[in-house]
């Protein structure tokens, strides 16, 4: 039982540790921290890439991927696109536009966005 309790504070720890390093480098860039954003005013959020997805949405298709900064999520949407190079899991970017909501989610449609290097 001991075993499992110190393997669970230390993945506890190192993901508290990694979402301090998140919330850092959104700083740094000078962006919003995705769960501080408000909602219909342009704002730049900065974070890692957690999933990307194709999806249709109503007769289109759309590319979405969940941006994670440590603070929140915001999905963001590029619609009638397949595919965007450079844009998969676990890449860092910032995101620019305006946050809105799809039911309970944060979405931010058609970004503008700078990928890291």
């Amino acid at each position: 039982m001991a075993g499992v309790v110190s393997r669970w504070l230390e993945r506890f720890s190192l993901e508290q540790q990694e979402n301090a390093e998140l919330r850092g480098r959104t700083a740094a860039a000078g962006c919003s921290a995705i769960q501080d954003a408000p909602t219909r005013e342009r704002v730049d959020v900065h974070g890692v890439l957690q999933d990307v997805t194709l999806r249709p949405v109503d007769d289109a298709t759309a590319l979405e991927a969940t941006l994670y900064d440590g603070t929140g999520t915001v999905t963001l949407i590029w619609l009638g696109r397949r595919r965007i190079e450079g844009i998969a899991a676990g890449r860092s970017l910032t995101a620019g536009g305006r946050i809105g909501h799809r039911g309970q989610e944060r979405v931010m449609y058609n970004p503008a966005y700078r990928l890291d290097p």
